[in-house]
């Protein structure tokens, strides 16, 4: 099991929970029909409605209590709002303390910093608290907006894992620009203060 923060993780202007079942709304309305989610996670069903909105919550939920990974709803500090997606995962035996972050924010309240500040949250938490020593990123080569938030957020750009993956809503492979952070450089300058 994977104990989630007590309190939430924020930085008085986004704030990480996990998900519940109030969020199923609000879930629906970020996800249902927006292009730029679509294009970039494959995975996320179309048309996104109520049902898969309650298993979405349903498995993150299981998530938390089976200790396999940390999906959080990232809401707005201030009003509670939900904006957006960020969770922490497990890579492979995880013994090797080996994680991997993703993300996602809805139409309205991208380019506003938004999505760093929650990356840079849950980096902190994972390698702080959860004994991890190697969180990775993956961007698709093409998402120049989500390696931005990579980099922002102080992870470094490692490589590109070449033809990893197949987008069948593109029907193409997928390269994957690969980023790492460890917890020596979590004070570095300019990495997460």
């Amino acid at each position: 099991m994977i104990p989630a923060p007590d309190p939430p993780l924020s930085d008085g202007v986004v704030t990480l929970r996990p998900w519940r079942e109030g969020d199923v709304d609000g879930l629906v309305a970020c996800l249902d029909g927006d292009e730029e989610i679509v294009r970039w996670l494959d995975a996320v069903p179309q048309p996104y409605r109520e049902a898969e909105a309650h298993s979405w919550v349903e498995h993150a939920s299981s998530a938390w209590e089976e200790g396999t990974s940390a999906p959080f709803a990232v809401t707005d500090a201030t009003t509670g709002e939900l904006v957006g997606s960020v969770g922490f995962g497990w890579v492979g035996d995880r013994d090797q303390h080996v994680g991997e972050v993703g993300y996602w924010m809805r139409r309205d309240a991208r380019g506003r910093g938004l999505t760093t500040r929650a990356v840079r949250l849950v980096s902190e938490w994972a390698l702080s608290e959860l004994d991890c020593a190697r969180l990775q990123l993956r961007a698709d080569e093409r998402n120049l907006p989500s390696q931005r938030v990579a980099e922002k957020a102080g992870f470094t750009r490692e490589g590109v894992l070449r033809s990893v993956h197949f987008n069948a809503r593109q029907d193409r492979r997928v390269d994957f620009v690969m980023f790492s952070l460890l917890p020596a450089e979590l004070d570095l300058p300019g990495r997460i203060a």
